[in-house]
């Protein structure tokens, strides 16, 4: 990798990031059941829990990644990462927005990030994969 950081400062710049976004998850869960169901329709709440709900599990997700980064380098890794902290941002974010009366048209732009979430767990996967291969070459 051409990258200059070593494996553990880019771990730890992930571990940093993921728990702030567990964190905001977790505001804005609790901001939206107290905050926001009593003023929302029951399809923008139920929109608004699933942009929650993806948000958490992506996050915890990448929480993972940064502890299995630190023993494997990987260019799929930094790209897993990319396509993750841009999916959470695309698909929560966009009906996050959404929620808060943005234009309908952002709806268009949760696909998207559906999308990226996707990839960024292949990617994942094919970074797993050749660490294990990697370790029976050895």
């Amino acid at each position: 990798m051409n990258d200059s950081l070593s494996n553990w400062q880019r771990s730890r710049r992930l571990l940093v990031t993921a728990g702030l976004l567990i964190a905001l998850a977790t505001m804005l869960g609790a901001f939206g059941t107290h905050g926001l169901k009593p003023r929302l329709s029951p399809e923008k709440f139920d929109s608004f829990e699933i942009a929650v709900t993806y948000h958490f599990f992506h996050a915890l997700g990448l929480l993972g990644i940064a502890l299995f980064q630190h023993n494997h380098a990987s260019l799929w890794l930094v790209w897993s990462t990319r396509l993750l902290l841009t999916g959470i941002g695309l698909f929560s974010g966009s009906i996050y927005l959404l929620t808060f009366g943005a234009p309908s048209f952002l709806g268009m732009v949760a696909p998207l990030g559906g999308l990226s979430l996707m990839a960024g767990w292949v990617f994942f996967a094919i970074a797993a994969y050749q660490s294990g291969k990697e370790k029976l070459n050895e």
